[in-house]
């Protein structure tokens, strides 16, 4: 009788190990800098933002994955076993995969996963093929950055450690003489309180499974959020290309804000002027070339979990 067949492929540690040291050096060269200004007290405008704003921590995107549908065989994996999500294999799948009984081997637990988290699998899915199949929208020109410090002698700014590029009056100016359109919930909310009137949608949480669109800065930016939030069950080189990605739009987007940033080494795109604006968008048809992507593997990447909820 021929062996069961085994629903998942399996990689031995000398194909995974390094897979997983490589990932670990990936991140480092965004974390390690990062822990080292917060143990210092220090900011960086840019470079904090996706280990603050972002609810995942430098040390849980350390830890690579293979994703959903791999084992992993070697002693080195045993410690997985204390990993949320993860699983020994059974004797059966042992002797069906011929891993012998002292070498440890795990793999992610999907039923037990998708049961947990089906309602973050469902909406990922829903955010994902809704904003993909929408038409990309060029024409904001980042100003959802200017709109939050909008009459920021009255509320103030969020960073408030940096200086306004044309001042507060200048700032206030940009914002009266253009059109303002924000699709993002998560930006829009954020919003001055006398900007808010200013912006022709109002965004909520509820619509934004509706007005999500691709050529959003800050929809691209969540890629990486959607891909942390279904973990472990996403490669971890997928990832960081979504995490490397968010930290190219967030330097731009910021490059693009109200704020000064010539002291630490950002030129500013000037979305004021038509050289500017014409700067801004070529770079955001790029980001959103790169996003579509990377929105097409996390699709992929998220259909055995969707096919595990409805088994």
């Amino acid at each position: 009788m021929p062996a069961r067949a085994i629903p998942f492929s399996f990689l031995t540690e000398d194909r995974w190990l390094p897979r997983a040291h490589a990932h670990a050096a990936r991140v480092a060269r965004f974390a390690e800098p990062f822990v080292a200004r917060r143990n210092a007290g220090r900011k960086h405008p840019i470079e904090d933002f996706l280990f603050t704003y972002y609810t995942h921590k430098p040390g849980q995107l350390g830890r690579w994955h293979p994703g959903a549908g791999t084992a992993l065989v070697g002693h080195d994996a045993a410690e997985r076993l204390g990993w949320k999500h993860y699983r020994a294999l059974t004797c059966t799948e042992r002797e069906a995969a011929g891993v012998e009984e002292d070498i440890a081997a795990v793999v992610l637990d999907l039923p037990a996963y998708a049961a947990e988290r089906e309602e973050t699998i469902r909406f990922c899915g829903i955010i994902l093929r809704g904003t993909a199949a929408r038409p990309p929208q060029f024409g904001c020109f980042g100003l959802h950055e200017w709109a939050m410090a909008y009459r920021s002698v009255k509320f103030g700014i969020r960073h408030e450690y940096l200086p306004l590029r044309l001042g507060a009056d200048g700032t206030d100016r940009v914002v009266e003489e253009h059109r303002i359109r924000c699709t993002h919930f998560d930006a829009f909310r954020f919003y001055s309180p006398d900007a808010a009137p200013l912006n022709e949608l109002q965004p909520t949480r509820a619509t934004q499974r509706d007005l999500e669109q691709p050529g959003c800065l800050h929809a691209n930016m969540d890629l990486y959020k959607w891909a942390y939030k279904l973990g472990p069950a996403i490669p971890g080189e997928l990832l960081m290309d979504c995490f490397e990605l968010a930290w190219r739009v967030r330097t731009m987007d910021m490059q693009a804000s109200p704020y000064d940033l010539s002291g630490w080494g950002f030129e500013p795109i000037a979305i004021e002027t038509p050289a500017g604006k014409a700067e801004y968008v070529e770079a955001q048809r790029g980001f959103a070339a790169e996003a579509a992507a990377l929105r097409e593997r996390l699709t992929t990447a998220l259909a055995p979990l969707e096919a595990a909820l409805a088994s």
